[in-house]
């Protein structure tokens, strides 16, 4: 780690904010943060606990009105200047997220502009916030209809995105007029930690926004889920961990948004433009380390076309360079832990079991850091747990279709329905794949689709609502209908 590093990381705040005061944890313990790609520690963070939580959404709850009836300009503002501020602090953030992810910088960056659109977004759609008033179909009075802020709100957000998934959820919380609390993952929580240190900087007040960070999630969050006061529940992670907190929302009646597993499709047709395949693939298969839910996880090939795809993808995949995320020219870093790694081995080595071939990569790396080689794996058979199960790693699998129905039916055969990648240079059948796949999201010729001003989320087991967009803001609000006869 270089002096560079060291001062950065002594800038962020490892305590918990609760009701705008930075405090350590009751129980005065804290957890350790380690790089992966190294497994130095980088940082001792305060475990928070069930009290902590509280606390935090007592703090939220006493401001909940306050902030609800904040003027919406004013709101907007505090949101434009956390934009203006995170873009100043952009090498910063994007830094701290290598240093503690492992994604190569180049993507940090990326990931930055990216997440601080959300930001920008909301800040313009908290002045857009709007009801409708019109008179009744039987003349006898008018109809309104208004919006109004869902109330208190919990976040739990992943390891992998640890700046987007902060801002996607907080930012339409802010301009909705919500409060919250955010739990942040233990692998990674000091991006979020130093967002909402620029929050304040920006003039955010007391208590609309609170982090607990803790080394249990449940131990922290089921007493906020349970408690009667809180209204709102957001969680981007796995479907199983995401099934048992809709069970738990279930019993307040909670209002949740849910961003869950996927299994994207990534379907090759016969006329495809393979230069554009090649390309989208790489993106849609190695950002962010494979470790992305919306990461294509099934390459479905048509037979015509899957041998010269599989030997450019191939030529690619060997060149790229592994290594610190921080380090010139890398384009893949460490998996976040050794299970993650462990689970690349795992599933590679069932698909050879099966017949599949490696034919790039297939290694785990010697060494302190948790890296495993890109990985390109052809023939795979029905049945291989790599086309059921996530990947979340380098690993591209390529599966063969011969029709389109064939190819249909291959994508959709899964729980999931998140996103699909689709390659054709015919219209007509893009748009049959726009109806026939079960994805929430879809790149037609296009291997990212994320974009703040779109609808982000999935069908099927992938989740519930959306973040980003016109809808996103939604997710916050709620409406009321009132009636007003005629005098």
């Amino acid at each position: 780690m270089n002096e560079d590093e060291k001062a950065l990381l002594a800038e962020v705040e490892t305590r918990l904010f609760i009701g705008g005061e930075w405090v350590d944890s009751s129980s005065g313990k804290t957890f350790e943060v380690r790089d992966p790609a190294t497994n130095e520690v980088i940082a001792n963070v305060a475990d928070g606990t069930a009290e902590d939580g509280i606390r935090a959404l007592d703090a939220a709850v006493a401001v909940q009105d306050e902030w609800a009836n904040t003027p919406p300009r004013v709101r907007s503002d505090i949101l434009r200047r956390a934009f203006d501020l995170v873009r100043e602090r952009a090498d910063d953030v994007a830094l701290l997220m290598t240093i503690e992810m492992g994604k190569p910088l180049a993507e940090a960056k990326g990931e930055v502009t990216y997440g601080n659109e959300f930001n920008r977004w909301f800040s313009e759609e908290a002045v857009r916030i709007s009801g409708r008033y019109g008179t009744n179909p039987e003349g006898s009075g008018r109809i309104i209809v208004s919006q109004r802020p869902v109330g208190p709100s919990f976040f739990i957000t992943p390891w992998n995105f640890p700046f987007a998934m902060a801002t996607r959820k907080i930012a339409p919380a802010l301009a909705a007029g919500c409060t919250v609390v955010i739990k942040p993952p233990q692998l990674t929580p000091l991006t979020t930690l130093f967002f909402a240190q620029l929050l304040v900087e920006a003039g955010l007040p007391k208590g609309v926004v609170n982090v607990i960070t803790s080394a249990s999630s449940s131990r922290v969050s089921a007493p906020i889920i349970s408690d009667p006061r809180l209204r709102k529940l957001s969680f981007t992670g796995s479907t199983e961990v995401g099934r048992k907190l809709i069970a738990q929302a279930a019993e307040g009646v909670l209002r949740v948004s849910m961003e869950l597993g996927g299994n994207a499709p990534f379907v090759v047709f016969e006329d495809a433009d393979l230069d554009k395949a090649v390309t989208g693939a790489m993106q849609a298969k190695f950002r962010n380390i494979g470790q992305a839910c919306t990461a294509a996880n099934r390459f479905i090939v048509h037979e015509s076309v899957a041998e010269e795809f599989a030997n450019r993808i191939t030529e690619r995949v060997k060149a790229m360079k592994i290594g610190r995320g921080t380090e010139e020219g890398v384009e893949i870093g460490p998996l976040i832990d050794a299970d993650a790694v462990d689970k690349a081995v795992e599933l590679v080595t069932d698909a050879t079991e099966r017949g599949a071939t490696v034919v790039a990569g297939g290694e785990k790396l010697d060494g302190p850091g948790t890296f495993y080689q890109p990985t390109v794996v052809t023939g795979v058979q029905p049945g291989s747990a790599i086309l059921r199960e996530e990947i979340f790693g380098p690993v591209l699998a390529i599966a063969t279709f011969s029709t389109e129905d064939e190819a249909v039916t291959m994508a959709n055969d899964t729980e999931y329905g998140l996103v699909s990648y689709v390659f054709t240079e015919d219209l007509q059948r893009g748009h049959r794949m726009i109806e026939r796949l079960e994805t929430g999201m879809m790149g037609l010729n296009a291997g990212v689709v994320s974009n703040a001003a779109a609808p982000f989320g999935g069908v099927k087991q992938s989740g519930v609502g959306r973040e980003g967009g016109f809808e996103g803001i939604h997710e916050y609000l709620s409406t009321k209908y009132t009636f007003l006869p005629n005098a």
